[in-house]
């Protein structure tokens, strides 16, 4: 009596999961949460305790005074295409650990793999468009006469991206077209 499952009925009852997937699957956490700490983030660009601009308020300090002054952000267009594109791709990063998760846990996940990680690929587009368009943008319409600097909630945006890429490369990759390593 052999306990050796023949390759037809794995491919039924769902591939191995390997640690390439499960690793994958952190990525996309990761991803997740870094997403959600740079939109939430007030500081994407800071200028000598003076001014700090957040894809939400953008916040000043006159001289004379010790009170902020904040109006919102959503009244410029490239901002409001800036945050689109940012929370698109973290829907899309949702929507990918979502499906990763159910698949691991449901046992099927060979045919999960190419909506994961072209939805990651995805979000990696609206991402880098929206982190790339920022600064353009930034530097063209704000004129700050003072030293400032794209602070930690722009990084964390740019690692969330990384993280997205870093997971859809996971996810792409065929276990069955290499040596075994699990």
């Amino acid at each position: 009596m052999s306990t050796a499952v023949p390759e037809a009925d794995e491919s039924v009852r769902g591939s191995p999961l390997t640690p390439l997937k499960l690793v994958g699957l952190v990525c996309v956490f990761l991803a997740l949460c870094l997403d959600v700490g740079a939109v939430m983030s007030p500081a994407w660009v800071t200028a000598d305790d003076q001014y700090y601009l957040s894809l939400w308020e953008s916040c000043w300090k006159p001289a004379s005074t010790d009170n902020w002054q904040c109006s919102s952000t959503l009244g410029s267009d490239w901002q409001v295409v800036t945050l689109a594109l940012l929370l698109g791709g973290g829907a899309l990063v949702l929507m990918s650990f979502l499906v990763a998760l159910v698949a691991v846990c449901i046992g099927t996940r060979r045919r999960f793999y190419a909506p994961v990680a072209f939805m990651l690929f995805a979000a990696v587009v609206l991402q880098a468009c929206s982190l790339v368009l920022y600064p353009i943008k930034f530097i063209e319409s704000i004129n700050l006469r003072i030293y400032h600097e794209f602070n930690w909630g722009y990084g964390l945006a740019w690692g969330g991206t990384i993280f997205s890429f870093g997971g859809g490369v996971l996810y792409c990759l065929n276990p069955k077209s290499y040596e075994e390593y699990y």
